[in-house]
């Protein structure tokens, strides 16, 4: 089961991230043609901070992707680095997910939820303790500790 949820987190990921990418050039575009200035700001200014900040959004959510994928597709958790990714991502998630059902309403609120509980399961099914070969964690089960 842990593998599907990997590599559905991993496809739901890229699709975001084609989204942001889209968003935020639609936003410096925007930004770009108002030619208006927001509290002295250069106007070129936002347009390049906005193409940045897509560009930037869209590279950590394939890299976040790209982790849950390999760990789907090698059936073994990922590294320190690609859990932080994971986790940060998460968090992100879940912050944005706060916000934005104030300002785009529930179904944006629906689908960062959803992509928060993809994170977390994957998270969890790639706990510290599980190994590829059988799925069985390294601990002792509640069988296990009674019959020790």
């Amino acid at each position: 089961m842990r593998r599907p949820v990997a590599i559905v987190t991993a496809l739901v990921l890229f699709g975001e991230a084609v989204g942001i990418v889209l968003i935020n050039a639609v936003l410096a575009t925007v930004a770009e043609n108002q030619n208006m200035s927001l509290a002295g700001l250069d106007p070129d200014a936002m347009s390049t901070g906005t193409w940045v900040m897509g560009g930037v959004s869209g590279l950590l959510l394939v890299l976040c992707g790209l982790t849950a994928l390999l760990a789907g597709a090698r059936d073994r958790a990922p590294g320190r680095f690609g859990r932080i990714a994971l986790i940060g991502c998460a968090v992100v998630h879940g912050v944005l997910g706060a916000v934005t059902v104030g300002l785009v309403g529930w179904d944006a609120f629906a689908f960062m939820m959803l992509v928060l509980a993809l994170l977390v399961l994957t998270l969890l099914a790639y706990g510290p303790g599980t190994r590829a070969d059988d799925g069985v964690s390294d601990e002792a089960g509640p069988a296990a500790a009674r019959t020790a």
